[in-house]
């Protein structure tokens, strides 16, 4: 392998008659002046007399065709290969055309591949093209993982990518961006599960059910089988946690009021005016209710005629309330923002976010678990924008008090993961959760609060955010906004912006402000597996095979059954099957069953006989 062309300080062309090259692998250039240099491959081509060498200009132009020739290559008969390649650190000089090339030694890439060890780190995949250097690699870097390729389990080749995590606190933040079907959420399993071997406390907002960790995959061999039943937590929003009402600020308040609904500057007003401090639930809904009430008679006579109609104490003493309520607030409270208030209050108390506290998130965070919170986007979003405040605000009291030498109550580090993202922060308008996760992206890494974000559209993730996120988890990506979007905030290329909507599920570019470049690399086989691997046309197959089977076991001992018999037997087979059926029902079911064969229909004079 020699270097052909003109070159520069950059990017050199390398040459060969017996070497393919392939994408993302690294080399070493032998430049005699300016010692050992190494580069990685960004483009590979085989030229063969069966294709001339001026087909493609921008890369075999005249320089590297004189140089091929220089140095004795056939290039009328010979198969060639020929790599560009970009240098890792520029060079002093352009390199020397002519020059050696070979591989690199595993010590050789140690520093620049391996920036943690894989008790610290977390060790998220394989380095893709790095197999050459493997036999020389240390021995605590190998077979430490499996990828799964081709639907086989597939052992370790290469060197390991392991994430520093350490260096976050100097390069916080993770994005992790891929379309539909690209590995994105294989890819987050994956750093969970890296997350939960290190006892790091995370907090993960799961809209789609599954971030459960109980399934283990069932691929793997026995000794790298991992039980994590005691390092996460399930939790539903609305049902194991929810706000507990007397801990709410005002701001809190009116965060989750603008959650549900978008409030207005009156309705602002309203709370601000309305609600007292250490209010229940039922102490603020009942002011409001009974102010709307009162507003809804429209002036202090009619209230009053109705204090003076009331037939009972009870009715009297409750419109003397409400009259007390119209004389002090009716000026400052509009009537349509009250109710506005009322309902989404209302609203919010019927979805149970109101129904229990966040108690047992802020235990398992102080215990190092993995604390994943399930809902529907909305209530989501509705519910981190009190939880994420609240926590982090916990976690900065902490810090603030240790820099100030006073005391706070402990509370740990830790990550918060959400997938669409977008939909929590998203750019071009505003939603109570944005605000404080733009709050987080810029200072959290101080006080050891750290984000990472999943989407399938970074186009529509907030701008200040994306900047943030020094560490990106690029898997396959489509649309050509994202993919500019990607090339904006990170430092991919052209030559694998080309290969983005290319790449197959699982394997990923990260581009790590720690390394200083992107890397290639494919994510290792999961040790769990999602809720909802199953697919869904094999789910349809299944249900409609245990459908048959529990009507074949109903009706087979009433066999043989004739056409004319149906209307005597159909009491009994409802009350067996447990669902309301009708005739045309019963015969459909009886037809499937001859379909599979499972019985035999017979044509006799009185009628079709099932046996």
């Amino acid at each position: 392998m020699k270097v052909v062309g003109i070159t520069t300080q950059q990017e050199v062309y390398i040459g060969s008659k017996d070497r393919n090259f392939r994408i993302n692998e690294f080399l070493i250039i032998m430049d005699e002046a300016q010692g050992d240099l190494m580069g990685e491959v960004v483009e590979a081509n085989t030229y063969n007399r069966y294709i001339p060498l001026n087909i493609n200009g921008d890369l075999v132009d005249s320089s590297v065709l004189e140089s091929l020739r220089a140095i004795g290559y056939n290039i009328d008969e010979d198969t060639i290969y020929i790599a560009k390649v970009r240098l890792i650190n520029e060079a002093q000089y352009p390199v020397e055309t002519g020059s050696d090339v070979r591989v690199p030694k595993f010590y050789e890439v140690k520093d620049f591949m391996v920036k943690a060890n894989k008790e610290e780190g977390l060790v998220l995949g394989l380095i893709r093209n790095t197999d050459q250097m493997e036999e020389d690699m240390d021995e605590e870097l190998k077979n430490i993982l499996y990828t799964f390729e081709d639907d086989k389990l597939q052992p370790q080749k290469g060197i390991p990518y392991i994430l520093d995590l350490k260096s976050m606190h100097q390069y916080p933040h993770i994005g992790v961006f891929g379309g539909s079907g690209s590995g994105k959420s294989f890819g987050l399993r994956v750093v969970l599960e890296e997350l939960m071997k290190l006892n790091i406390p995370t907090i993960v907002l799961d809209p789609h059910f599954e971030m459960d960790f109980s399934e283990m995959q069932e691929y793997l061999p026995d000794d790298e089988k991992e039980d994590f039943s005691g390092k996460f937590k399930c939790l539903q929003v609305g049902y194991d946690v929810g706000v507990k009402f007397e801990d709410l600020s005002p701001q809190d308040l009116k965060n989750l009021l603008d959650a549900s609904s978008t409030l207005t500057d009156a309705m602002n007003n309203v709370v601000d005016i309305l609600y007292k401090r250490k209010d229940s639930y039922q102490s603020f809904h009942d002011r409001l209710k009974m102010l709307s009430e009162a507003q809804e008679e429209g002036s202090q006579e009619k209230i009053k005629r109705r204090i003076e109609e009331a037939t009972t104490t009870a009715e009297t003493e409750a419109w003397k309330k409400r009259k007390e309520l119209y004389d002090s607030y009716d000026k400052t409270c509009p009537y349509s923002s009250v109710k506005g208030i009322f309902w989404r209050l209302r609203k919010l108390y019927n979805e149970g976010i109101f129904s229990n506290d966040i108690h047992e998130i802020e235990e398992g965070l102080k215990l190092g678990k993995l604390i994943v919170v399930q809902g529907s986007t909305r209530m989501l979003q509705v519910f981190s924008t009190y939880l994420l405040n609240n926590l982090y605000h916990k976690r900065r009291d902490f810090k603030d008090a240790l820099y100030k030498h006073t005391t706070s109550d402990y509370f740990p580090p830790f990550f918060i993961v959400t997938d669409e993202s977008h939909n929590f922060a998203p750019k071009g308008y505003e939603c109570p959760s944005k605000a404080v996760l733009k709050e987080i992206s810029q200072e959290g890494r101080k006080y050891g609060v750290f984000l990472i974000l999943a989407t399938q559209r970074p186009t529509l993730l907030e701008e200040t955010i994306t900047a943030q996120l020094n560490t990106k988890f690029i898997f396959r990506t489509v649309r050509s906004s994202d993919i500019q979007t990607i090339r904006e905030e990170t430092d991919i290329k052209e030559e694998e912006a080309r290969r983005l909507p290319y790449l197959k599920s699982g394997d990923v570019f990260i581009s790590s402000a720690t390394m200083g470049r992107t890397i290639y690399v494919r994510i290792r086989a999961s040790k769990t597996r999602s809720p909802h691997t199953l697919n869904p046309f094999d789910e349809l197959k299944k249900y409609s095979k245990e459908e048959e089977e529990k009507f074949y076991r109903i009706i087979k001992d009433k066999l043989p059954i004739n056409e004319s018999q149906f209307l005597s037997i159909l009491g009994e087979v409802e009350k067996e099957y447990g669902e309301a059926i009708n005739m045309d029902q019963l015969k459909e079911k009886m037809e499937k069953l001859v379909e599979s064969e499972k019985i035999e229909k017979v044509a006799t004079p009185f009628g079709d006989m099932y046996k």
